[in-house]
């Protein structure tokens, strides 16, 4: 059944108008659609706010007392997609862990080039930690640009001695902005929605033509990761950005922090996110969960 499921959401993907790579005037609103079209499960409760001036959304499921924050990072390539775009996805983790979730609405390119989107969840992570007193209940994660943000934020927080959470995990992650890996051009046929040039025209924007594609805080690759909490690291097998994850997960793992790459064969990007119709999607969620549930020792207020 499943390789019925994954033709489904391969079609899915394929047949989507909305192209990561275009014009963000037009592919923000169809990217926004696609991601809300799925009315949200009725347990799930949202609130707008915003921390350190930056605009939230706080995410509640009903009849939980929550146990830790999720603090998440949404993908579109750092100039597309929204929190209220990634809350099925932060609700399907924060349902499956018994947490509080917390997506982030950091500024966009090309508006905003780097380093607002950095600033802006370095400024909202630190205002939640003042909120809840610490970080012990807290796991940072984030979908591909996003997974991109939830490692920088801890590479720049850890430069300004800011605690670190009790984990974090990222899925598809971005992490070479240099938009070199192999995978780009080997898996090329095989990724339904994403190729190279698309990435290259989002990273340009991101990157202002003021910042190298290897400063260690645009592309994790290339930071010193040594001193990061547990990492938990998703991917499909068939992305493009195949290779940007098993490249962080090897300088994780050269820098000593404790590291777990999961690779789900035949899978695309963020493919998490059909958790409800892809059996695979529904397990790698369930693994993510126990991986946050095995390192949050403390609750955490909720604020």
């Amino acid at each position: 059944m499943t390789a019925q499921q994954r033709d489904l959401v391969h079609q899915i993907l394929r047949d989507a108008p909305f192209d990561l790579g275009g014009d963000v005037a037009i592919h923000r609103p169809l990217l926004e659609q696609m991601l809300t079209a799925q009315p949200l499960p009725e347990d799930v409760r949202t609130t707008s706010g915003e921390l350190g001036g930056v605009p939230a959304i706080f995410i509640d499921i009903a009849g939980v007392e929550p146990k830790g924050t999720i603090f998440h990072m949404h993908g579109g390539g750092f100039a597309l997609g929204s929190a209220r775009g990634s809350i099925g996805l932060a609700s399907d983790l924060a349902r499956r862990t018994g947490m509080r979730a917390v997506s982030i609405d950091y500024r966009l390119a090309p508006e905003a080039p780097y380093p607002a989107a950095l600033h802006d969840v370095t400024a909202a992570y630190r205002a939640l930690l003042e909120q809840l007193g610490g970080a012990g209940g807290v796991v940072v994660t984030g979908e591909s640009a996003g997974g991109n943000l939830a490692v920088e934020l801890l590479v720049a927080g850890r430069a300004e001695a800011l605690p670190m959470p009790a984990a974090v995990a990222v899925f598809s992650p971005m992490t070479d902005l240099t938009v070199s890996g192999d995978s780009f051009t080997s898996k090329a046929q095989v990724d339904p929605n994403i190729s190279a040039d698309a990435i290259r025209t989002r990273v340009a924007e991101y990157l202002g033509g003021t910042t190298d594609a290897t400063d260690p805080l645009v592309s994790p690759v290339f930071a010193d990761l040594t001193g990061l909490p547990p990492l938990l690291i998703q991917a499909g097998s068939h992305e493009v950005l195949l290779d940007d994850a098993t490249r962080l997960a090897v300088k994780a793992a050269a820098d000593d922090v404790p590291v777990i790459l999961d690779v789900t064969p035949d899978v695309s990007h963020v493919f998490q996110a059909f958790a409800a119709i892809l059996e695979e999607g529904d397990a790698a969620l369930n693994r993510a969960a126990s991986f946050v549930e095995s390192h949050v020792k403390e609750p955490a207020l909720v604020v």
